[in-house]
């Protein structure tokens, strides 16, 4: 693998879950339990890579829509995941960020969430940005009511809107995204994050997320490395 052309920011959609424990025969929420573990795993690993930024996709928007013993269940674990592991995000002095509507999440939620960014927001070594009741039509609708009012409010003129402003109005300020991973063979990307990969590549690996291991990852970056990044040229 070629070090010096990896990704800067890496989009992951961690799709499969539920289907890998029902292939086990399994409750969907052990699934999401391995899917965790997965990626605890997986972060140590792209950031030894040396890419700075990794987006996923924790939880859409229109997920609220399943059952809620599976939405509570995945609530209960944001929350044991944001408290424990936030001593391996210090250590590792890797900058935690969220972006979602939070107003609708459950009070422990969104304080264990608001508490590590809290706790993480000095370091720079990487950042992760956690999609979190997220939606990227969703996203760009907040933005736009964002700016239209401080237009509104005087702070901004109609000239003084470009991209390089709308960016900086989603809900985290980030670089585009370069390539976007989306497990399980699905191929579409749900609403994640219209905006910032409008110029990604994207892969879909069959791979359930839960068995999407560091070698896996290795072999999507070398497919990301043979492709000829056109911007429309």
């Amino acid at each position: 693998m070629d070090l010096e052309n990896i990704p800067n920011h890496v989009g992951i959609i961690m799709d499969g879950n539920g289907r890998w424990a029902k292939k086990r025969g399994l409750n969907r929420s052990l699934g999401h339990k391995k899917g965790a573990e997965t990626l605890e795993k997986l972060l140590n690993h792209i950031y030894d890579l040396g890419i700075k930024y990794v987006s996923i996709y924790a939880f859409s928007t229109e997920n609220f829509k399943r059952d809620p013993k599976e939405v509570n269940y995945l609530m209960d674990l944001f929350v044991k995941m944001f408290s424990s592991k936030k001593k391996i995000f210090v250590k590792n002095e890797l900058k935690v960020l969220f972006s979602g509507r939070r107003d609708n999440l459950r009070d422990d939620v969104r304080k264990s969430l608001e508490n590590l960014e809290d706790s993480t927001k000095d370091f720079s070594r990487g950042v992760l940005n956690i999609c979190l009741n997220y939606g990227g039509r969703s996203e760009i609708v907040d933005m736009t009511k964002k700016i239209a009012q401080d237009v509104i409010d005087g702070k901004l003129k109609i000239d003084d809107i470009d991209e390089k402003l709308v960016n900086h109005y989603m809900y985290q300020d980030l670089p585009d995204i370069d390539f976007v991973i989306r497990t399980s063979g699905e191929m579409r990307i749900s609403n994640f994050m219209l905006w910032q990969s409008s110029y990604a590549e994207y892969f879909f690996p069959k791979t359930l997320f839960p068995d999407f291991t560091e070698e896996e990852f290795n072999k999507a970056i070398l497919e990301y490395q043979n492709r000829n990044r056109r911007f429309g040229g």
